[in-house]
């Protein structure tokens, strides 16, 4: 499911063996693609004497990070090591106690970090209080891959919302349901699957009104193997949503609303549902606190599966990092339903520009990933 980034030169500050233990080391870190939110993926590989002696991920918030993991399996070969960790180690109290004491206490020789912490109160801090240990530093290798596994939580770090990612099923006509609402099912059982594991690493999906009432979705990942579900959000102004909706079945729901209605309020949250009143001044959910009230529940990787209404209305207020498309061989015609709800252009400057970062065929389906500029 990773982008296909260009080819670049290899850094000469780096060897050949230096490449071959980051990859290994961001391998371990995929590993916990679907598990660590609300913490970043970290992998770790410990070489002494061009022997790995230590490997280490971690897997979820308030277990052991990397390098714990890969130190307590090098124990005392990881003295005068060198050590690969896919980002900056910690340099301070979390869940967990701080990654750099265990380094230092180690008597590591060098620690190669693809890149830094993007946590502004700390970025920078763990790998200089590592080199005043005397620990040699080096940042920087295979940087994009690293950025690319955590893109969520840079964003969450950098820009207070999470990383916004909406999935779309649609003919190869731009269109994802008739005009009466029938969607199910568009796209082939493979892209589906693939469509899970999208749901899988996203900390949270998001919904609309529309969809709850034409689809009845369940929102969660059924079709590949997670350890956890994603938080499921609806967007719903007036709180519409049936009592008997499918996603009201289980925990973890949380509903934004535009208007204050105590009863339906109550009614919801005895089915376990959380209520946000987040009113903007045209009596719609305010989109932009939205994801900065996400972000402030540490949601990284927000995956958007929604109708054309929603998904407009967070393209227009400049809320949607990446499309992922699934289009399907065959046409749906005019009548059908479009994709983005989107004012009319009167001129092409004013459309919206992106950049295509991976396209592939899933099953018999063609699936492009792209970005906005």
């Amino acid at each position: 499911m990773s982008h296909n980034s260009a080819k670049k030169s290899l850094d000469p500050m780096f060897s050949s063996a230096d490449y071959a233990a980051m990859s290994q080391a961001l391998q371990l870190a995929e590993k916990g693609l679907y598990s660590t939110t609300p913490n970043p993926r970290v992998g770790c590989v410990i070489m002494r004497n061009s022997q790995i002696v230590g490997r280490g991920w971690h897997e979820r918030a308030g277990q052991p990070h990397a390098e714990i993991n890969a130190l307590r399996q090098a124990g005392a070969m990881a003295n005068n090591a060198t050590v690969y960790v896919t980002l900056e180690p910690c340099s301070h109290y979390g869940r967990t106690p701080p990654c750099i004491n265990a380094l230092i206490h180690a008597g590591v020789a060098k620690v190669i970090m693809a890149m830094e912490d993007p946590n502004p109160l700390v970025s920078g801090r763990g790998g200089a209080l590592l080199q005043q240990s005397g620990i040699t530093v080096q940042t920087g290798l295979m940087e994009v891959e690293a950025k690319a596994l955590n893109i969520g939580f840079i964003s969450r770090m950098l820009h207070k919302r999470p990383w916004v990612r909406i999935k779309v099923a649609a003919s190869l006509d731009g269109k994802t349901a008739l005009n009466n609402g029938a969607s199910q099912w568009i796209t082939s059982q493979a892209a589906r699957r693939n469509g899970h594991q999208w749901r899988a690493r996203s900390c949270a999906v998001l919904t609309g009104i529309g969809t709850v009432k034409a689809d009845d979705p369940q929102l969660t990942v059924r079709q590949i193997k997670t350890s956890r579900q994603p938080l499921r959000i609806v967007v719903d102004s007036r709180l519409e949503i049936p009592l008997d909706a499918k996603l009201l079945q289980g925990e973890d729901v949380i509903i934004f609303t535009a208007i204050h209605n105590k009863e339906r309020a109550a009614a919801l949250h005895d089915l376990g549902a959380k209520i946000i009143e987040l009113p903007d001044m045209n009596g719609e959910v305010d989109v932009v606190r939205m994801m900065q009230q996400l972000a402030d529940s540490e949601i990284n990787e927000l995956l958007v599966e929604a109708g054309s209404k929603l998904n407009g209305a967070l393209v227009r207020a400049g809320l949607v990092d990446e499309l992922v498309i699934f289009l399907a061989p065959h046409l749906l015609g005019d009548k059908a339903r479009g994709i983005f709800n989107l004012p009319e252009l009167i001129n092409l400057n004013q459309k919206s520009e992106l950049k295509i970062q991976d396209l592939r065929m899933v099953g018999q389906d063609i699936r492009i990933i792209a970005g906005f500029l």
